[in-house]
């Protein structure tokens, strides 16, 4: 059995934000660079629209890098790549973690699921599995606290 998390507890893809940063940095950079290095029979509309492509290159990679569940006294906030959801405790049935899955699955009440891309295997199997578990185990503690 896992030891028990302290709350307020958050878990994301730390080496997958990393990366991404690093990334978006990297096309910050070049795109600022082209847009410079282009010849000069090249229009200024054209080195603006380079370095905008730039832009709109690390944006999306820096939504890419969003993910994560935060677990607190009152329920679950799961951001994924676009959305926030805020959940109640009592709104979450089960958490589901199965082999080869992208990501953790949240059963819902209402019927439907929600993923939780904030855990994830791509930063680690081990370190997801650890943490699908606590939060399956904080999950079934606060339904034992409402029973």
């Amino acid at each position: 059995m896992s030891s028990p998390v302290e709350l307020p507890v958050t878990w994301a893809p730390r080496r997958n934000r990393v990366v991404l940063a690093s990334i978006c940095a990297l096309f910050l950079v070049l795109f600022t660079a082209l847009a410079f290095a282009l010849p000069s029979n090249w229009q200024f509309n054209d080195r603006v629209a380079i370095f905008v492509s730039g832009l709109l290159f690390a944006a999306v990679g820096l939504m890419l890098a969003r993910p994560r569940v935060s677990a607190d006294a009152e329920g679950v906030t799961v951001v994924n790549f676009v959305r926030r959801h805020r959940l109640s405790w009592p709104q979450i049935v089960r958490v589901n973690f199965r082999q080869g899955d992208p990501w953790v699955m949240l059963d819902l009440a209402d019927g439907t699921a929600l993923a939780a891309v904030g855990i994830q295997p791509a930063g680690g199997r081990e370190q997801a599995v650890r943490a699908a578990r606590a939060l399956r185990d904080l999950v079934d503690g606060q339904g034992a606290a409402r029973s």
